[in-house]
């Protein structure tokens, strides 16, 4: 009597949890991609200090979007690709047509390999760009990249192969061609459309400024504006604004996040953060922004180069960001 070989249960289940992880990957990013077309924030804890969430800092950069097109659609896209995947060998009885349910089951296995490789590694870089270069955490991307790894890691484990060498050869080809494309396509995150002067434009303004800060800055700080905000602030300039106001905001995003907190920024509207309305008032503030230059007051939102001219600054002045036409 010859005993029938166990199929082992990850073999059997694989493809019902991949599929239910492919939903729930689908689910977060129409979400996100929901968030992003509405102009809403994301449903994420605040910080209290800056009013503003670190999922919104991540989903307004400059990185979570592709040729104007917000990520979480393309992720939506890989998600229920791999979701058909995963399930549509099921469609086709194994009773009824053995043949035709392998050979669709060895199909959408490759591809979900291929899939499953190319996510793991675009999500990971993502990670990257999350943790190390914007330094802030979205738990709608981390959650997305965990379902992407599992996804990875399902396609090999959750099936049988006849050769591993294949398994192993297609990943490495898959993860580098991914690798060469991501960096590719990242190359000019930051700098897509620089203008005669080098700089780029700084993004589009997102959602309804909230309470008490405004929208949050998504702008990373280089190693001039760094500077500039450093001697700005050791020569005592002044800047005025109200956490509402839009034309404030491209101030700070001129900046950018880590140059603009060393600027001696003060709030005139009551409901912003620490705000000082009577220095606004003595100060006699018509119009924000504005900037305290040596007792003179000067209206209007200023390029960094403009604000080097009218302090006589001298330093640095390989500035990453300019207006937006």
């Amino acid at each position: 009597m010859v005993r029938r070989r166990s199929v082992p249960w990850i073999h059997r289940y694989s493809r019902f949890i991949m599929g239910a992880i492919a939903v729930l990957g689908i689910l977060i990013t129409s979400y996100l991609a929901y968030v992003s077309f509405s102009g809403g924030e994301a449903l994420c804890p605040v910080d209290p200090e800056s009013g503003s969430s670190s999922c919104d800092l991540v989903l307004q950069s400059v990185y979570a979007k592709v040729f104007g097109i917000p990520l979480s659609v393309f992720g939506l896209g890989a998600y229920i690709a791999m979701a058909i995947a995963a399930l549509v060998p099921f469609l086709v009885s194994e009773e009824s047509n053995k043949k035709q349910r392998n050979s669709l089951e060895d199909l959408t296995g490759k591809f979900l390999l291929v899939g499953g490789t190319s996510m793991a590694v675009f999500s990971g870089y993502l990670m990257y760009i999350s943790f190390f270069r914007l330094q802030e955490a979205c738990w709608y991307c981390l959650t997305s990249a965990i379902c992407s790894l599992l996804l990875f890691i399902l396609a090999i484990v959750g099936r049988e192969w006849e050769e591993v060498s294949q398994v192993f050869f297609t990943t490495i080809v898959v993860a580098m061609v991914t690798i060469v494309g991501t960096l590719g396509l990242y190359a000019t995150a930051e700098g897509p459309r620089a203008g005669a002067d080098g700089t780029i434009p700084i993004p589009a303004i997102v959602g309804q400024p909230k309470p008490p800060s405004g929208w949050p800055i998504t702008t990373q700080s280089g190693p001039a504006e760094i500077e500039l905000a450093e001697y700005l602030t050791a020569q005592g300039v002044l800047n005025y604004g109200a956490f509402w106001c839009p034309h404030c905001y491209d101030q700070k995003l001129l900046f950018g996040k880590e140059a603009f907190e060393k600027i001696t920024y003060i709030e005139c509207d009551p409901a912003g953060k620490n705000p000082q309305t009577q220095v606004c008032v003595d100060a006699s503030i018509q119009s924000f922004p504005t900037w305290g230059i040596d007792g003179e007051l000067n209206p209007g939102v200023k390029t960094l180069r403009e604000l080097a001219e009218l302090t006589g600054y001298e330093g640095n002045m390989d500035f990453k960001y300019g207006l937006r036409n």
